[in-house]
């Protein structure tokens, strides 16, 4: 298009632009990476729009088709074509900006704020389309000049793209004039101080992290929601409301401090933080709150090395751990935690999973689920994971690399492609499964694809995708736990519909959060791994695991370095010992640490009696009641201390009658 600019080629300029419009529409679609680059390094849609509108006014001046009333004319309308697509942006970015509410929300009723609607997503979203179809109404004008010789043609093709833009630039007005009339921080938080007023939370869950991190805070959603008192979650960071779980708790994010701090908070007595971050610093400050730490909230497991303990965790007032080994681990690490202040409250998220069965039948074809962490996909896992697949007599292998795990890298590219062509071998040797068990595995596969369609029908209602955030603020006002416990329910049956439509002599990636990790634990029937916290939630199903043992230093040293090896299989470095683990799933009299898989859960997890969310439960209550009783305390000390102030004092004394009184001022 520059080349046919300087040289007055038209028709040429006309092609070009084509080909460069339909380039662009189709990288838009196909590679919106590639297009994010190019808008960092500031060759974006935007600055090849006015490019674009400079060499058609160069091409314009060069050919002398319109005159100079016509190409004024074309300057002109080009101008304001620029302009107005100038001034969108800043409309589109102010009223982002002025929605920005200082407080969101979910399930509390803030209707009476006023929230007006966003703009429509055609007028905010897809400025690259917009941009392209004035210049496409500009490219058709100048064609039809070049053909008929009429230099109107480009005039109005110049018009239409001006006029398409001033007409998207004026329906934004009024929106932008709703976003101008939201409510300011005060009025938001003097209605969430109502809201708090009312309904009274006596517990709080508090998280502050990134994207990646919110599974810390959704691990806890459920806990929380079974609690006898109100409770209310705290996040600090917006987006994390966007990957938040569907929950029907009551949920608040105030990413400033000052606004956290002019929240009513008074009714609250216990607040939970899943995380040890800086921002827990906001809510610490609090002295009407029992403050608790969730020491297994990040999901690293209790009863690692001491090392692994924060010594600000002395700042809150319980510790509450999982068992036995997170009270020793404190101990060891002499941080400045008393005893007195650990709380051991087991792991109420494993429940509900599968406690293999003492004397159990060999099974035919046996899982082996292999959720290496995000650190540890090395050229081990590899081999690993081949001498797996190679195995005789042969296994199924279920591959969960750790959600942070980097896809891009060669480790995994690897190993996902060892499971490819191992399903394709399995496959083309074919199967003696019944016509009925097929039968049924296609009915279960249709299953899946329709909760999956209803699951993503009930998200999209739950959380429109054209509504932004304070939209969500305003629409859901109260909690819908129905809505909630039809998204559990129909989780639960995709998970029953995906294993059932599985074929179970093929091997499966599992990438995404679904299959859940839980579910896959269901599946397996033993887990090989590193240390991390998937090993200590597996303990629970007391099946048994294997750990990786990279550098090779034994069994009994290993063992003695790591409490979560204590009844696990090591293997040695190139899966020395894989041999004999995979014996042990057809042998199940050759599985001698059964025994101590009972010890370490108990160690680890604390007992199974009564149920974890109980003693989470009771544990909530005797803390709230433990901070009641305290700020009652205070509340008798001040009245005390006010009276022994005023008995303290001397007594006003009248003035003697017998005294003169003094004679008055001189005028």
């Amino acid at each position: 298009m520059a080349g046919t600019a300087v040289t007055g080629v038209g028709g040429v300029f006309v092609g070009a632009g084509v080909v460069g419009v339909g380039g662009d529409l189709v990288l838009q679609r196909s590679a919106p990476g590639l297009m994010g680059r190019l808008g960092r390094l500031h060759v974006g849609e935007t600055l090849r729009f006015e490019l674009r509108c400079v060499l058609l006014l160069l091409l314009l001046g060069r050919m002398h088709v319109t005159g100079p009333v016509g190409l004024a004319s074309a300057m002109a309308l080009v101008l304001c074509l620029l302009g107005g697509q100038a001034l969108h942006a800043a409309i589109c970015t102010l009223i982002g900006r002025r929605r920005r509410l200082a407080v969101a929300a979910r399930h509390i009723d803030l209707r009476r704020l006023g929230i007006s609607d966003r703009p429509p997503r055609r007028l905010t979203e897809w400025p690259g389309l917009r941009m392209l179809a004035y210049e496409v109404a500009a490219l058709g004008g100048l064609g039809a000049t070049l053909v008929t010789g009429d230099a109107r043609w480009v005039v109005a093709g110049l018009t239409a793209a001006a006029g398409g833009c001033a007409v998207t630039v004026l329906a934004l007005l009024p929106y932008l004039v709703g976003a101008l009339r939201l409510p300011g921080p005060t009025r938001v938080l003097g209605a969430v101080n109502a809201w708090l007023v009312r309904h009274r939370p006596e517990t709080v869950l508090y998280f502050s992290g990134p994207r990646t991190s919110a599974y810390q805070v959704g691990m806890w959603l459920e806990t929380v929601a079974a609690l006898r008192a109100p409770a209310l979650v705290i996040v600090r960071e917006r987006h994390l409301l966007e990957v938040l779980a569907p929950t029907a708790l009551p949920v608040l994010c105030v990413p400033d401090g000052t606004h956290l701090r002019r929240l009513d908070l008074g009714s609250v007595r216990v607040a939970l933080y899943p995380a040890n971050v800086g921002e827990n610093i906001h809510l610490l400050r609090i002295p009407t709150m029992q403050h608790v730490f969730l020491d297994h909230g990040d999901g690293h497991g209790d009863g690692e090395s001491a090392a692994g303990v924060d010594p600000y965790s002395k700042v809150y007032d319980q510790v509450w751990v999982a068992g036995r080994a997170g009270r020793q681990r404190y101990a060891e690490a002499a941080v400045g935690v008393e005893d007195a202040d650990i709380v051991e409250v087991g792991r109420p998220q494993l429940d509900g999973l599968q406690v293999q069965e003492e004397d159990r039948a060999p099974i035919p074809l046996p899982t082996v689920l292999y959720a290496p962490g995000p650190t540890s996909l090395t050229a081990e896992g590899e081999t690993l994971v081949r001498r797996l697949l190679e195995s005789e007599p042969p296994v199924r292998v279920l591959y969960r690399p750790h959600p942070a795990t980097d896809r891009r890298s060669a480790a995994h590219r690897r190993i996902v492609a060892l499971i490819g062509a191992a399903n394709e071998r399995r496959a083309g040797q074919g199967t003696d499964e019944p016509e009925e068990a097929g039968a049924l595995r296609a009915e279960a596969a249709r299953c899946r694809a329709e909760l999956t369609r209803r699951i993503a029908a009930l998200h999209a209602r739950l959380r429109p995708a054209y509504a932004d955030e304070a939209m969500l603020t305003r629409d859901s006002a109260a909690p819908d736990p129905a809505a909630v416990a039809e998204a559990g329910e129909l989780g639960e049956q995709w998970h029953r519909a995906h294993w059932a439509a599985s074929p179970p002599w093929l091997h499966q990636v599992v990438e995404a959060d679904t299959p859940a990790l839980h579910s896959c634990f269901d599946q397996a029937d033993l887990l090989i791994g590193d240390l991390s916290g998937v090993v200590a939630d597996f303990i629970a199903t007391l099946k048994p695991y294997a750990l990786i043992d990279a550098a090779g230093v034994g069994a009994a040293e290993f063992r003695r370095q790591h409490t979560v090896a204590r009844a696990a299989y090591p293997l040695g470095p190139e899966a020395t010992g894989l041999d004999d683990l995979i014996r042990l799933l057809f042998e199940p009299d050759r599985d001698t640490l059964r025994a101590a898989r009972h010890e370490l859960r108990a160690y680890l997890l604390g007992p199974t009696a009564p149920p974890a969310i109980q003693r989470f439960n009771e544990a909530v209550d005797a803390l709230a009641a433990k901070g009641e009783a305290l700020i009652r305390l205070r509340e008798l000390q001040t009245i005390r201390e006010g009276a022994e102030g005023a008995l303290d004092e001397p007594p006003a004394t009248a003035p003697c009658p017998c005294t003169p009184s003094a004679p008055p001022p001189a005028k």
